[in-house]
């Protein structure tokens, strides 16, 4: 049993109860989230932590690696606990060079979520995420045919629940005509603040918002006030990020990545800092300049 208590409760992701507190599995792969990581056994030992602790919340994909991580995770946590979420995301594939390159095709997206039932040893996998628009943000533009698919595959029985990543408020809505949307997955952080009405909107309506880079992914948070205010309640910069964003929004779920257990760990006990409202005031000035 973990000493630990993961911050933030619970939220319902459609009929599916997960922790506030996740984790995303990307760093479990090699440098530059290509190829297998230097020490698959630390991988492993990630995972189990993170169980441990009590987390039933883990993100992943199948473009990780390529297919790397789904691989880790069914090794390290296979036959999964009933109370465990797996969520994974389609849309993307892996060149040999280690690009990104996109594949939206309703072929290629069957394709790829019958690889990731097979990568991660599921019947059927609780939630897909469609990742829409590019490497700097949502593109605007149609995803019907994209969501589409996806809702075929649910009434198919692979799917349980269908999210989007990296989409517009009206993509979001576009989408919600088609199909129940149980979560969206977009850039977010202290410092990026350009999703705060789509951060309302979807706690208005019960939808899970999942920040990808909480902590500012490939740019690391930097800003003098995160530093002044992490020193003075003598915790670190991304403990307070990590803490502003469960307080930002009950529907906010974290999924922060590690490949280290005891990083893993630190992470959970900062994102519980207790923030004053005098703190939370100054934080959220961060956003509109420093």
């Amino acid at each position: 049993m973990s000493d630990i208590t993961l911050p933030g409760g619970t939220f319902r992701m459609g009929d599916l109860t997960v922790s506030r507190f996740g984790y995303g599995a990307m760093q479990l792969a090699g440098p530059g989230v290509f190829g297998p990581p230097a020490d698959r056994e630390a991988a492993v030992a990630v995972l189990r932590e993170a169980v441990d602790l009590g987390i039933t919340h883990i993100d992943t994909a199948d473009f990780y690696g390529p297919f790397v991580t789904n691989e880790i995770i069914k090794e390290a946590l296979h036959p999964y606990r009933d109370d465990l979420h797996i969520v994974t995301k389609v849309g993307a594939r892996r060149d040999d060079d280690g690009n990104w390159p996109f594949h939206r095709s309703p072929e290629e997206l069957t394709t790829q979520v019958h690889e990731n039932l097979r990568h991660l040893g599921l019947d059927a996998l609780d939630v897909v995420n469609m990742r829409m628009g590019a490497t700097d943000g949502p593109t605007p533009g149609p995803i019907a045919e994209q969501i589409g698919a996806l809702a075929e595959l649910q009434r198919a029985g692979d799917i349980r629940h269908i999210g989007v990543s990296n989409v517009t408020a009206a993509q979001l809505a576009e989408a919600q005509e088609i199909a129940p949307v149980v979560c969206v997955q977009n850039r977010y952080n202290l410092a990026d603040r350009a999703d705060d009405a789509l951060v309302e909107d979807t706690a208005a309506q019960g939808i899970a918002f999942v920040p990808f880079f909480p902590l500012g992914g490939f740019s690391p948070l930097q800003s003098n006030a995160l530093s002044r205010i992490a020193t003075s309640l003598d915790s670190t910069p991304l403990s307070v990020a990590l803490a502003w964003l469960l307080h930002r929004s009950p529907n906010i779920l974290l999924i922060p990545g590690t490949s280290s257990a005891e990083h893993l760990r630190e992470n959970a006990t900062g994102a519980g800092l207790d923030l004053s409202a005098d703190v939370l005031a100054e934080l959220d000035q961060i956003g509109t300049g420093d």
